[in-house]
């Protein structure tokens, strides 16, 4: 009898009972929107309020009660421990030259911030050139945007602090690495592109609310040249009788052409052209609609190459002539084909194309009028990334996969022959574990493809833990990845999968377009389906199985378990969107209403209404365990996404599975985040997941 009670207390102290949490209470509102005659309460309207004292309680409150969970998880801190030596690890990018010099970025392991190097040739030793870790003490402060000028003797930044997508310019000396007086502020998702002695840029006004959620709009081009006050930038193009339209400026590799892309939304553009070797020419109209996608890859001659879908959901790549810019005088250099033509780019006088064949990467190389060559063989099926400079004989690729760290290849693109230039060594036996890709069928009889990956010699006998993870929306495709974060899951038993879900890019626009708006629903059975797939084929069961996504994929989530919770032990949407009414209101969310809808529209407020998911948290189901996570200076998507979708779910929901948020701070959307803090995230979220799913790891 004493063994069996010493057995409870130790499967107590292990997997207690979250029912003994007791959430923060949250204060409730009377706030009722009128859609089209339905009245939609909102009565944590008030968390929307980034600045507010009471929200920074909350905010303070709600993590109290999530660190105190996650520091009873005995193995918390071994988990932690071993992250650090699986992340430990060096990491490296592919060079890339700039004048007479090549550059490189290297982090020796677990470095907050990783740190370019540069070499005076392919051959010679690195020397430190720029190193973002200086930037701040904490290293929240990162690298967001570079370019050099044509010659390389100018070196142009952008910082971001603390993971916002606000970004401030800089110019540095790249010989002497002075740092010059330029310094430009209020600019969000924008390249340097150079013209003599200095550059275009996009930016917004000055913010009069809160930086961190105020809709962003107006965006206009200026023209920054070297050593002015940003003061006297001259405005090259705006339009203000369209405020949320974005505008953004490109230049062609010789600067002849500028390029002024401009969108409303995420996808779909239009642009225009200024052929700028003539003093006073004017802009000519290339696309003046937003119904398709355009990019311009560079110019041959006085015409413009440019990859579209434009008549071809798979994309191809033309040549237009700004001269005569009509549809009909567009003449195709390479072709639509079956498999979707992801990126194009002018390296060593030929063309590089990538293209994606059931979500893995597969690059060919043509001649300047489309004509076929070669292929570069990859070792196996997964990512493939392209550097080099037109005019160069030399370029290098980075491949990487599930289980397949990286490497990167030196190409002679003369002959054609690839040589091993650096390869990623990490401590884990990659050998004992193996990929595989299947094809299952969605609710409407759709085949969807799924990468999974697992160690050999899995049973399938339903026991396994699993976790599975999507995106589905954006025309953003998943291609195989490697990611040390998850290799813990795999090395204690986990099988991790990764379906291609419609709304992303895997198989061209229409792939993307029957995840969009009205056909949303697509995403959530597709993802649906995946999970019983893996129910059904033996991987798992619903007490085994984990879901993940990210942003859009944290819609996703927070859809799918409103939806069927009963598929899921446990569920992780991150930064996701949550609140479909009222998404468009804040920073540049206006931009996804081209993705979703608006709820200022009646048909597509309807549709929203029905999934959203904050709309649609039933107090009367079982949810799975759920860790909700989101940052403090996200202004890509808002925290107070996460925060409305906790404080409802904590309210409604009466089961015993724990229901916590995970506010981090001094951090955004994702993008820069330190190790330091990539580190303490990764541990807490697969505590979370080993916790709950019962897994106890070797360790």
């Amino acid at each position: 009898m004493k063994n069996i009670i010493g057995v409870i207390l130790i499967l107590t102290i292990m997997y207690g009972c979250s029912q003994q949490l007791k959430y923060p209470e949250t204060k409730k509102v009377d706030v009722v929107d009128d859609y089209f005659g339905t009245k939609v309460a909102d009565p944590y309207r008030w968390l929307e309020d980034d600045n507010s004292p009471e929200t920074a309680e909350w905010v303070k409150e709600e993590n109290n009660v999530t660190n105190e969970y996650l520091s009873k998880i005995p193995f918390r801190d071994k988990l932690k421990k071993r992250f650090e030596e699986l992340y430990n690890y060096p990491k490296y990018s592919a060079p890339f030259r700039a004048g007479s010099k090549y550059y490189f970025f290297k982090n020796a392991g677990l470095q907050n911030q990783s740190v370019m190097y540069v070499k005076d040739n392919l051959d010679s030793e690195p020397k430190l050139f720029f190193d973002p870790n200086k930037l701040s003490e904490d290293g929240t402060v990162s690298l967001s945007a570079l370019s050099f000028s044509k010659d390389g003797k100018l070196f142009a930044y952008g910082t971001a602090s603390g993971g916002s997508d606000w970004n401030e310019f800089f110019v540095m000396d790249a010989e002497s690495g002075k740092l010059l007086s330029d310094h430009l502020k209020w600019i969000k998702f924008s390249g340097m592109a150079w013209k003599d002695d200095g550059f275009f840029y996009s930016r917004y006004p000055e913010p009069t609310g809160s930086e961190l959620s105020t809709k962003n709009q107006y965006s206009k081009v200026y023209y920054h040249k070297i050593g002015d006050d940003q003061s006297k930038d001259v405005v090259i193009f705006e339009d203000a009788s369209k405020p949320d339209r974005g505008f953004s400026a490109g230049t062609t590799d010789d600067e002849r052409f500028l390029i002024i892309s401009f969108s409303e939304g995420t996808s779909n553009n239009g642009f225009l052209v200024k052929d700028l070797s003539t003093p006073g020419s004017r802009f000519i109209s290339i696309v003046d609609d937003l119904n398709n996608n355009y990019g311009v890859v560079d110019n041959l001659g006085d015409k413009l190459l440019v990859l579209t879908d434009y008549k071809a959901p798979n994309y191809r790549l033309i040549l237009i002539d700004p001269k005569n810019p009509a549809r009909a005088n567009w003449k195709d250099v390479i072709p639509e084909s079956k498999n979707v033509l992801q990126n194009v780019k002018i390296i060593g006088g030929k063309l590089f194309a990538t293209y994606m064949q059931d979500a893995a990467n597969h690059v060919y190389v043509y001649d300047l009028n489309g004509k076929y060559e070669s292929e570069i063989e990859m070792p196996a099926l997964g990512s493939v990334s392209l550097s080099g400079r037109r005019e160069d004989n030399i370029a290098f690729y980075s491949f990487t996969s599930f289980t397949y760290p990286g490497a990167i290849y030196k190409l002679d693109v003369s002959s054609g022959k690839s040589e091993l230039y650096l390869k990623v060594d990490l401590n884990f036996d990659f050998d004992n574990y193996e990929t595989k890709q299947v094809f299952y069928e969605s609710k409407d009889g759709t085949k969807v493809p799924m990468f999974i990956v697992y160690k050999k010699g899995l049973k399938l006998d339903g026991n396994n833990p699993a976790y599975l993870y999507s995106y589905g929306g954006f025309n953003i495709s998943l291609n195989p990845s490697f990611s040390a974060a998850r290799l813990m899951f795999l090395e204690n038993g986990g099988v991790y999968a990764m379906p291609n879900i419609r709304g992303g890019g895997e198989y061209g626009e229409e792939w993307h377009k029957a995840g969009m708006l009205d056909k949303k629903q697509n995403v959530f059975d597709d993802f649906i389906s995946a999970a019983e797939y893996l129910i059904n084929e033996g991987y798992t069961n619903p007490s085994k199985l984990a879901c993940a996504g990210g942003s859009n994929g944290g819609l996703l989530i927070g859809a799918v378990i409103n939806q069927r919770p009963d598929l899921f032990k446990v569920a992780i949407p991150q930064v996701g969107v949550m609140d479909m009414l009222r998404f468009h209101k804040f920073t540049i969310g206006h931009h996804w209403a081209v993705e979703y809808g608006s709820s200022d529209n009646e048909e597509q407020f309807n549709y929203l209404y029905k999934y959203s998911p904050l709309h649609n948290i039933n107090g009367e189901l079982n949810y799975p365990a759920v860790l909700v996570t989101t940052a403090d200076h996200d202004d890509r998507v808002v925290p107070a996404h996460s925060f409305k979708y906790i404080a409802t779910l904590q309210e409604k929901y009466k089961g015993e599975n724990p229901v916590l948020i995970r506010i981090e701070t001094k951090a955004g959307h994702g993008a820069g985040k330190p190790t330091s803090k990539v580190i303490e995230e990764v541990a807490d979220l697969w505590s979370f997941v080993f916790y709950n799913l019962k897994m106890t790891p070797k360790y």
